[in-house]
C-alpha cells in the first residue's frame, strides 16, 4: 500500500492549483507558442478569455527543474544560457513591475534601480532578485531596472527553485520585444495581455504555468480534467 501514497499524494497536491496558464508549443524548436487560462469551477477546468500568442526563447524549448517532476520528458535539458524556455509544470510566484503598485492580488514587488537577478552558477545567490552591492562577488547577472519596458510588469516563474548551479535562472513572464521576437529564456507577451493575467491571477489559487509541447497535450489532460491544447 505504501507505494501507491506517492502517486496519489502526488496528483492532490498538482490539481490542489485553481488557475492554469497553459501553454503550447508544436514542438520543442518552436519559439512561438499559445497561451490559455483555465480555473478550476466545480471540480472541472474551464476556458477563460481568449488564446493569445506568446513568445519562447529564440532556441525554443527545453525542460526545466520544476517542484514536482510528472511529465515524460524526451529532448533537451534547460541549462544556463541556452537560449530555451523551460518546458514543464512551474509554480507562478511573485509579480513585479517598475511602478510602486500594480494592479494585482498576487504578491508585488518594486524593481528598485539596485536590484539584480543573479544568473552566475558559482554565486550562493543564483537564481535570486537581490540588491546588488560592493562587496559581493557576483560575475553574472542582469539588471531588473532596465530602459526599456521589458520588466515594466512581469511574474516569476518558479523554474529552478532548488538554485542548481547551470540548470537555468531568472524565468519570467514579461514585456515583449518587438511583436514575435524570442525571448533569452522566458516567455513573453504584449503589455496589455500581461495586465490581463496578472490581475486575474490569485495566490489563493495556487496558479501553474503549464508550458509544454504539443506532444505532452495528453499528459496534462489527465492531469487537470478540462485543460485541453486545442483552441
Amino acid at each position: 500500500m505504501k507505494h501507491l501514497l506517492l502517486p496519489l499524494l502526488l496528483c492532490f497536491s498538482l490539481t490542489a492549483s485553481e488557475q492554469i496558464l497553459l501553454v503550447v508549443a508544436d514542438d520543442l524548436d518552436q519559439t512561438t507558442a499559445t497561451l490559455q487560462r483555465f480555473e478550476l469551477t466545480a471540480g472541472h477546468y474551464e476556458r477563460k478569455g481568449v488564446p493569445i500568442e506568446v513568445n519562447l526563447g529564440r532556441n525554443g524549448l527545453a525542460w526545466g527543474l520544476a517542484k514536482e517532476r510528472t511529465l515524460h520528458r524526451s529532448g533537451p535539458e534547460k541549462r544556463e544560457g541556452d537560449g530555451r524556455a523551460p518546458a514543464g509544470i512551474f509554480e507562478l510566484g511573485e509579480t513585479f513591475g517598475y511602478a510602486r503598485q500594480i494592479e494585482s492580488s498576487m504578491p508585488y514587488r518594486q524593481m528598485r534601480s539596485d536590484l539584480i537577478c543573479v544568473d552566475d552558477g558559482r554565486s550562493k545567490d543564483y537564481n535570486l532578485i537581490i540588491p546588488i552591492e560592493r562587496d559581493v562577488e557576483i560575475r553574472s547577472f542582469e539588471w531588473m531596472r532596465r530602459d526599456d519596458p521589458l520588466y515594466e510588469i512581469g511574474v516569476i516563474v518558479g523554474h529552478n527553485p532548488q538554485q542548481i548551479p547551470g540548470m537555468g535562472s531568472c524565468i519570467f513572464l514579461h514585456v515583449e520585444r518587438p511583436p514575435g521576437s524570442p525571448t533569452a529564456g522566458c516567455t513573453s507577451m504584449t503589455i496589455e495581455e500581461l495586465r490581463t493575467i496578472i490581475s486575474w491571477l490569485r495566490p489563493e489559487k495556487e496558479p501553474l504555468l503549464v508550458q509544454i509541447p504539443k506532444s505532452s497535450c495528453s499528459e496534462v489532460a489527465l492531469l487537470y480534467e478540462g485543460v485541453a491544447c486545442s483552441k
